[in-house]
């Protein structure tokens, strides 16, 4: 059965932003990862974080509970001569049942709020290597930063097309959640935590902006149906008389948890 990113896949793997350089080379130093780890994508999406690790792993595991997502990543990888990466249709209830070998680092997108976290991370432990670790990434709110101008119009539309309250508009996370992602973090098994940040300036295009909504599961194709059309020329039209120049700009706050067993 699809979930509601099916329709949105193509427009994820396309439009969302790719996480910042800092982050991979936080990974990479962490984890000393040389070509020889073993690494699990878990909530994959398209392959996102997969996809940028693969380069620095012997190999990954991406597993998702959408077969649109995967076949986005796949299809991705193929592109891009990827040839280490397996796909694997799961959620994070199976992550005991892949019969996965163990995995030197696990990476979590935005993904790890709609899981069983405290189940996940036990479950974790027991696939982990012993010098394995997991990494959490995700958009940060930004205290005391003005919104941009440009994201209220966005929000305009789509409350007349969608109606109000709907989540996920602007790709980040409600200003409270990331203490309480940790902290479930520093309450598992792999309890010793280190948190970084990072601030990513961003530039859409008007295309971009477009295609960022509709790769939302609260705003892809499946929910706005032959709405759709009509979506796209009225969000255009709006950005465009708020900024004829076409370029919309923000700055997206990047936290990072990286989480492994405490030393003995």
């Amino acid at each position: 059965m699809s979930t509601p990113f099916a329709s949105a896949a193509p427009y994820y793997a396309r439009y969302r932003p790719p996480y910042p350089r800092e982050f991979h080379t936080l990974l990479a130093d962490r984890f000393a990862l040389d070509g020889s780890q073993t690494v699990l994508d878990l909530g994959a999406g398209p392959g996102t974080l997969g996809l940028s690790v693969a380069p620095l792993a012997d190999h990954v595991y991406a597993v998702d509970p959408e077969p649109a997502m995967l076949a986005e990543g796949a299809r991705l990888a193929a592109d891009r001569g990827i040839t280490n990466i397996s796909w694997l249709r799961g959620d994070d209830a199976c992550i005991t049942r892949l019969c996965l070998p163990r995995i030197d680092l696990c990476v979590i997108g935005r993904a790890f709020r709609r899981m069983d976290r405290g189940r996940v991370l036990a479950d974790l432990d027991e696939v982990l290597a012993p010098r394995g670790g997991v990494a959490v990434v995700e958009s940060l709110y930004r205290p005391g930063d003005p919104r941009a101008a440009w994201l209220t119009v966005v929000e305009e539309v789509r409350e007349r097309f969608l109606g109000p309250g709907r989540p996920g508009q602007s790709g980040q996370s409600d200003r409270d959640d990331w203490g309480e992602l940790v902290d479930c973090l520093a309450k598992s098994p792999l309890s010793r935590v280190e948190t970084h940040q990072w601030d990513q300036p961003v530039r859409h295009t008007v295309d971009e902006v477009i295609g960022l909504q509709l790769s939302f599961s609260s705003s892809g194709p499946d929910q706005l149906g032959d709405r759709m059309a009509a979506f796209e020329t009225e969000l255009r039209r709006a950005l465009l008389d708020h900024d004829p120049r076409g370029t919309y700009a923000r700055t997206l706050r990047i936290g990072a948890a990286v989480a492994t067993r405490p030393r003995r």
